[in-house]
């Protein structure tokens, strides 16, 4: 891979690290809504919950990936 493509990758991997980072806020705030609610629907935010563990895990993932194994 030449150097030109490869700083591509890197790009479209960290777009993709901001967007899962933005869909979990997003997340969060729909979560404390809900649960802010007169009567809130414990179904939804227990899918929502697990949606956003979700994407916590690919973050985690990508983060690894952008981040270089240092051999102490």
């Amino acid at each position: 891979m030449n150097k030109t493509s490869e700083l591509d990758h890197l790009q479209v991997i960290r777009i993709k690290l901001e967007v899962l980072r933005r869909e979990h806020r997003d997340l969060d705030e729909a979560i404390h809504a809900l649960q802010e609610a007169r009567h809130p629907d414990q179904l939804r935010i227990r899918r929502l919950k697990k949606q956003k563990l979700h994407l916590k895990d690919q973050i985690a993932q990508i983060e690894d990936e952008l981040t270089p194994d240092i051999i102490a």
